[in-house]
């Protein structure tokens, strides 16, 4: 009788290679998609998204627009400013002011160190009469001062608002200036636009009436040294475009009964801030060239 064979288990089921590679594959596929699908990827700083790109080119377009005709403000301003003193040059190497009228561009006029304008109004007769006593030459030697060291010095004042041979005020000009002769009158009407047309306008007549280096502007209430005041210009006065100021700071006044109350105190912070430093314009002078370029930008 034969032997019985031995039972043998079957072995269990195996995957095909294949199925496992393929199902690998599609987890694979799928986790890329869910991925993308939920999180964002993150991109550089320097390369900022599309969404993004339209609004952050209008941002950067106003600012720079901005910057552009600020710079091309400058760029002109100083292209006009150069141009005027281009042609100042120009007609004073040919022996001729600029400023000068058709009739004066014959004779050539004595060239001077600076003119000095003393802003003053009607009212401040006593100041005006406390410069004369003081610091500022009478009669012939007001006439010295200007032939010998090229210094012309005048009180500028305009007109009133009615002018004419019944008004009070300017029959007490008239008499003053003719009692002293050292009064420049302006066409302009005291107390109307400003003190800034009336500098212009200063500038302006005297660019017309005398030749010279540097024109001063300073306030009737100021006392000038003027031997310092010529040895501080006399030092600059090779260089074409100066301007020389005096620089201060001070107290903001938020006290409103004070003669320097500030109105808009409150802009500078709480009580007791300064004022930033800052140009003055009690006393300043300036070359030849930026008062032809102030007179002809009106």
């Amino acid at each position: 009788m034969a032997a019985a064979r031995p039972h043998h288990r079957a072995p269990p089921g195996r995957v095909p290679t294949r199925c496992v590679a393929a199902l690998c594959a599609a987890c694979f596929l799928l986790g890329v998609c869910v991925v993308n699908r939920y999180w964002a990827v993150p991109e550089p700083p320097d390369c900022p998204s599309k969404a993004n790109s339209g609004r952050s080119r209008a941002v950067l377009s106003q600012a720079q627009t901005r910057e552009v005709i600020i710079a091309l403000d400058r760029t002109i301003s100083d292209i006009e400013m150069r141009l005027a003193a281009a042609r100042a040059a120009q007609m004073r190497n040919q022996g001729v002011s600029p400023s000068d009228s058709a009739a004066d561009q014959g004779n050539m006029r004595p060239r001077l160190l600076f003119v000095m304008g003393i802003m003053t109004t009607f009212d401040n007769r006593r100041r005006r009469d406390s410069i004369r006593k003081t610091w500022m030459p009478q009669g012939e030697r007001l006439r010295m001062l200007e032939k010998d060291k090229g210094i012309v010095t005048r009180f500028v004042i305009g007109r009133s608002a009615n002018p004419g041979p019944d008004s009070e005020v300017e029959r007490a000009m008239d008499a003053e200036e003719k009692e002293y002769n050292d009064i420049l009158r302006l066409n302009h009407v005291e107390g109307q636009d400003g003190l800034p047309l009336k500098i212009q306008m200063f500038l302006s007549s005297a660019l017309s009436t005398w030749d010279a280096d540097f024109y001063v502007k300073v306030d009737d209430d100021v006392h000038v040294n003027i031997g310092i005041t010529r040895s501080i210009l006399a030092r600059h006065r090779s260089k074409p475009r100066v301007y020389i100021g005096c620089m201060k700071s001070g107290p903001v006044i938020a006290n409103n009964e004070s003669k320097y109350y500030e109105p808009d105190h409150w802009k500078f912070g709480t009580a007791g801030n300064n004022y930033f430093r800052h140009a003055t314009r009690q006393l300043y002078a300036i070359t030849r060239d930026l008062a032809t370029y102030i007179s002809a930008n009106k």
